[in-house]
């Protein structure tokens, strides 16, 4: 229908505007959009979800470009061991389905104390400890490996899993984004190719909604470039207040959802 293309559009532009300057995508709120508005059939909302990431990526990522800020080894780094992992998550989705009241459940008691532990971080800040500059290599790898198979399993590109996490660590969230943004992008593309590769194979809706993930995805793209504008102008603690509410909020959402 009509209607939703043009509200899959508006939510892509407002999400992505509001997630891109501290590197998230959007995705992860896209999706109970999709499902409880739009009307994406499951498991096809996932592969929706991973082409919004598709469509709206470079939005961000362009405006990233200009500014100097790709230029990392943590970019590099997540890209690495999110791509397995979003493979491995796109096949455990469509041949063992977990239930969404699993995932709402391991999302909320994961992102909910995380959300308050970065406000009470910013608003009360500790002295600057030595793994500010980030966790090791083999943790970072564990890391960016396990949110690749969750991104793959749920659509949802990691950022929001990555980014309080290492922001809890005291990484700058200007080195954050960028790097979350670039892992996102990278694993959604690898992600909707194993999708399409894997709806010849099974017999329910695998494939993507192509009209609905465009027209989010070109809201987002929009979105993306104006979040990230806007970054280098908001003060850090702004943006970690801001990472913390969306990532407490986020948990407290889908802790009702499970629990109702």
């Amino acid at each position: 229908m009509e209607w939703t293309i043009w509200a899959g559009f508006a939510a892509g532009l407002l999400i992505s505007t509001v997630t891109a300057p501290v590197g998230v995508s959007g995705a992860v709120f896209l999706l109970p959009v999709q499902l409880s508005v739009l009307g994406v059939p499951s498991p096809a909302v996932t592969p929706t979800n991973l082409l919004y990431n598709v469509v709206a990526g470079p939005g961000a990522l362009w405006r990233y470009r200009r500014d100097g800020a790709l230029r990392s080894g943590l970019a590099r780094h997540l890209v690495a061991w999110t791509l397995p992992g979003v493979v491995a998550g796109a096949a455990i989705r469509v041949f063992a389905l977990p239930g969404p009241d699993v995932f709402r459940l391991l999302v909320a008691a994961f992102l909910l104390p995380l959300g308050v532990w970065l406000w009470l971080r910013t608003l009360r800040p500790a002295r600057r400890q030595p793994d500010a500059a980030g966790p090791s290599a083999r943790v970072l790898a564990a890391l960016a490996l396990t949110v690749g198979v969750v991104g793959g399993i749920y659509g949802i590109g990691g950022g929001s899993l990555l980014g309080p996490v290492l922001a809890a660590r005291g990484m700058p969230l200007a080195r954050i984004a960028p790097a979350t943004l670039a892992a996102t992008f990278t694993t959604s593309v690898a992600g909707a190719a194993a999708y399409a590769v894997l709806a010849l194979a099974s017999p329910g809706p695998v494939a993507p909604d192509w009209w609905l993930g465009m027209a989010c995805g070109l809201g987002g793209l929009i979105g993306g470039y104006l979040g990230a504008r806007l970054q280098p102008h908001l003060p850090e603690s702004t943006l970690r207040l801001l990472l913390g509410t969306l990532a407490s909020g986020l948990g407290a959402l889908y802790a009702a959802q499970t629990l109702a």
